[in-house]
């Protein structure tokens, strides 16, 4: 199987440390170390060690996603839905019956249902995540919220788990300011996008508000903007959906190089932890 080959970042930190410069030096993640976010996916928050509110994945700020329940606290708020309207975004990006969606960093899967709801009986959810305990506990609240639309991934090594031409639209929330080497990751995903296939980046505002990192952290919309063009994607549009963050639309970037074949893995080990 053909797969894209892509670094998946953490997406939260924690807020209580002081900013990171808001453009760090590409760096290889330690393996042990992971981001956190508010959400899973999605957005930090001043009170809660702050995340990004969206799925776990490598990090640069040496925390742990591994209490799975602790984070889930945290990710799916009782609060969130109120700045994060989740129900008014998937509405907004007309998502129809029968797509395939990928959401990249999907943390605890707090954009799942709303998401299978949009895709329906025929369509499909990838919720995709590289920290464990996160995949576990996706898996374990499918088995007690049965969606048949959405699959859960587990990505490691730099592999996302999405074949070419996959996926109709990449769900990313709150995650494009973790992302180091923005140009190779971004050069790539659009090589796990269908013909007509689209790109939403949800991210915050610059400046500072109630959820998401320090200022000084944020990527303001033009940057995002200039980056994506410059490896080929084209905006398509943009959403004035939310109160803290920032919707763009892109278009799957043209005549991108199909996804490299990834190096033959290990056969599994069987048993163990």
């Amino acid at each position: 199987m053909r797969t894209i080959l892509l670094a998946m970042l953490p997406l939260a930190f924690a807020c209580n440390e002081a900013p990171a410069p808001a453009e760090p030096a590409p760096a290889e993640p330690a393996a042990a170390d992971h981001h956190g976010h508010d959400h899973d996916h999605h957005g930090h928050s001043h009170d809660h060690a702050g995340h990004d509110h969206g799925g776990s994945m490598p990090m640069e700020h040496g925390h742990s996603f591994a209490d799975a329940e602790k984070w889930a606290g945290i990710f799916d708020a009782a609060d969130r839905d109120a700045w994060q309207k989740p129900a008014e975004l998937v509405a907004g990006l007309a998502i129809e019956p029968g797509m395939t969606v990928a959401d990249i960093g999907a943390g605890t899967g707090y954009f799942n249902s709303h998401l299978a709801g949009a895709v329906g009986a025929e369509g499909k959810v990838i919720a995709i995540d590289s920290e464990p305990e996160m995949v576990a506990w996706m898996n374990e609240r499918l088995a007690k919220e049965p969606l048949a639309q959405v699959e859960v991934r587990q990505a490691a090594g730099g592999d996302a788990k999405l074949t070419a031409g996959e996926a109709d639209l990449i769900l990313m929330v709150n995650t494009y300011h973790h992302v180091p080497d923005r140009s190779t990751y971004f050069g790539a995903l659009s090589g796990a996008l269908k013909d007509g296939g689209r790109l939403a980046i949800v991210d915050y505002k610059p400046g500072d508000s109630p959820h998401g990192p320090p200022a000084a952290m944020r990527i303001a919309p033009d940057t995002v903007k200039a980056e994506l063009e410059a490896v080929g994607w084209t905006q398509q549009g943009t959403l004035e959906l939310l109160p803290e963050q920032y919707v763009l639309i892109y278009g799957a970037a043209s005549g991108a190089p199909a996804p490299a074949e990834p190096a033959a893995e290990p056969a599994p080990v069987e048993g163990g932890a």
